[in-house]
């Protein structure tokens, strides 16, 4: 048998693919090609060589990395990169302050680097980019010293990497220019507010709502001089000066120092012209229904958030807002179904909370519907109410009508109710339902809870800029809203607020009288307090209302404090603001 394969196949003979020329053609060819094979491996040997030992790679990298974390604002991290010599010359806190610093005397916004360049005699330069308020962008060199090579290297830290282009020895300094000041407009055009001297074309409006300029406030002073403003400069320290500050203030100019070299300079850019809501016959009324008493008043537009007259402390002063407050009362309630407007209640002078009696104004009888019960304020309706509702969901609905939060307005004191935990037993869970124990509030927060009423249960985010986009937050459903609106109808009509009354126009409101120093009378037996004896009225008197009921043009809020009764004193004093807002808007 013949071998073949392991197959079983025959072995079959195969040419060859290359003839004896083709062989000696490649072996000829293979020897021209081995020198430059060699040459290009030498080549890449070297550079290889080359980049595993630069001596600048490592260096390069340590200062492109404090360059990233000032990038960054990280000063701890940077202050971790210095050598052992720098660490012991300046202590962190010490290197962290003066990159502060530097920050707000050039004004800087935001920073960008560069790539590390090549080190040149122990010093490795980066290109950095400054953008500042004030000075426009800066750009410049900042040359960092190097100490040690490789995986040891550290920045030799020296002042002048402070800033870019600062040469050793030098401080950053600025020297400012401030720019004129904005006018303040009203909503019709009138002159509030102009020039250095603040003159205005109607100073019986203007000064009372206007403000003051004055000195920078010390513990302001770090957040203006970042702003480029000197120690000295005047700001607004109240009134529209204060909320509009920004954009009346316009922006400053001047010098940016190295030394006494300039490294950069601007000029400054004078405020722009701000037309507010205010307007001069609103204000007036408002101006002169309080009539120098202590308090505040209130108009705004329910449709915008439109702040149309603030007198007084309308939205500085704090005080227990009374009756008024239970509005947000009714709300949670009717939302928690745990009362409806066909709800009956007894009649009777007081209600037991906690063991505790809590009486109606003066004493009296009321209750029957909640429509009336409203009508007629009973705490004896309405504390009960509050405490079925519990602390949690009162503070709720609370919250969503602007308590406890910052409503936009620079100046504005935050109208508070307490956290649920500390609202405490039934007696005070209701004293804050009837808007005592701890609540407290501004005429400008009440006038707000009575717009959103009128707004069909949308609060309308108050504003002092005519033309601003009208904003709102929902607080709570336009159903829950109209049966409210009927039953603020109700106190003007027939209730505790009838003094609020306009002819041929229905107005709905609500009193309040905010007692200050107990709501409990003694008993029979003890001792009156002195207070009550005084010719002070121990109450705050409140109103809120908003006209016309049907399609409102206005809100407002009044309070005086130690002034009596909220239906007697402060609803005619919103009657008559609410006529000049109607006269003025239709």
């Amino acid at each position: 048998m013949e071998a073949g394969s392991r197959y079983g196949g025959a072995r079959q003979h195969r040419p060859s693919r290359y003839n004896a020329a083709d062989v000696e053609r490649r072996r000829r060819l293979l020897r021209r090609l081995l020198p430059t094979v060699a040459i290009v491996a030498i080549i890449a040997l070297a550079i290889g060589l080359i980049a595993g030992r630069d001596p600048g790679r490592a260096e390069r990298d340590t200062v492109q990395k404090f360059a990233a974390l000032w990038v960054r604002g990280d000063y701890r991290a940077m202050y971790a990169l210095l050598d052992e010599r720098s660490r012991a010359a300046v202590p962190q806190a010490e290197f962290e302050a003066a990159y502060r610093e530097a920050a707000a005397i050039a004004t800087t916004r935001s920073l960008t680097a560069g790539t590390a360049r090549s080190q040149e005699g122990g010093v490795v330069p980066i290109a950095l980019s400054v953008r500042t308020r004030v000075f426009g962008t800066v750009h410049g060199i900042l040359d960092v010293p190097v100490s040690k090579e490789g995986d040891e290297a550290r920045v030799a830290w020296q002042p002048s990497l402070v800033f870019p282009d600062l040469q050793r020895g030098e401080q950053l300094t600025r020297e400012t220019e401030l720019p004129e000041r904005g006018t303040l407009l009203a909503r019709d055009g009138a002159v509030l507010a102009k020039g250095a001297d603040r003159t205005s074309d109607i100073p019986d409006v203007a000064g009372q709502i206007v403000g003051q300029m004055e000195a920078i406030p010390e513990a302001e002073r770090s957040l203006y001089r970042a702003l480029g403003y000197p120690d000295n400069a005047q700001i607004g320290a109240s009134g529209l000066e204060r909320i509009f500050q920004q954009q009346l203030a316009g922006v400053p100019g001047g010098r940016l120092l190295g030394g006494s070299r300039v490294l950069a300079r601007s000029e400054p850019r004078p405020g722009g012209e701000v037309k507010t809501t205010i307007d001069p016959e609103i204000e007036r009324s408002a101006i002169s229904m309080l009539g120098g008493r202590y308090g505040g008043i209130a108009a705004m537009d329910p449709a915008t958030g439109e702040v149309l007259a603030l007198s007084g402390v309308a939205f500085s002063g704090l005080q227990p807002p009374g009756s008024t407050f239970k509005i947000v009362t009714l709300v949670g309630a009717l939302e928690e179904g745990i009362a409806k407007p066909t709800s009956e209640y007894p009649v009777v002078s007081e209600a037991l909370l906690s063991g505790v009696p809590i009486q109606n104004a003066n004493g009296e009888y009321c209750g029957g519907t909640l429509v009336a019960s409203f009508a007629h304020s009973c705490n004896s309706v309405f504390a009960p109410l509050g405490a079925r509702l519990g602390p949690q969901k009162l503070l709720d609905v609370s919250e969503r009508f602007g308590f406890n939060e910052d409503l936009g307005v620079p100046g504005a004191a935050v109208s508070t109710v307490p956290p649920a935990a500390e609202m405490g037993d039934d007696l005070n869970v209701g004293s804050t339902a009837i808007g005592q124990g701890l609540v407290q509030a501004t005429a400008l927060q009440m006038t707000l809870v009575a717009a959103t009423i009128a707004n069909d249960g949308r609060r309308p985010v108050p504003t002092l800029e005519l033309g601003a986009r009208p904003r709102f937050v929902r607080v709570t459903s336009p159903r829950v809203a109209r049966e409210v609106a009927k039953m603020m109808d109700a106190v003007v009509s027939e209730g505790t607020g009838t003094a609020a009354q306009i002819d041929g126009v229905t107005v709905a409101g609500k009193t309040g009288t905010a007692e200050l120093r107990s709501t409990v009378a003694p008993e029979d037996g003890e001792d009156v307090p002195d207070h009550l004896t005084d010719d002070i009225p121990d109450t705050d008197a409140w109103f809120v209302a908003y006209a016309p009921s049907d399609r409102p043009r206005v809100a407002v809020g009044v309070l005086f404090t130690e002034a009596g009764a909220g239906g007697d004193v402060a609803a005619p004093a919103a009657r008559e603001v609410m006529v000049s807002s109607l006269q003025r808007t239709r």
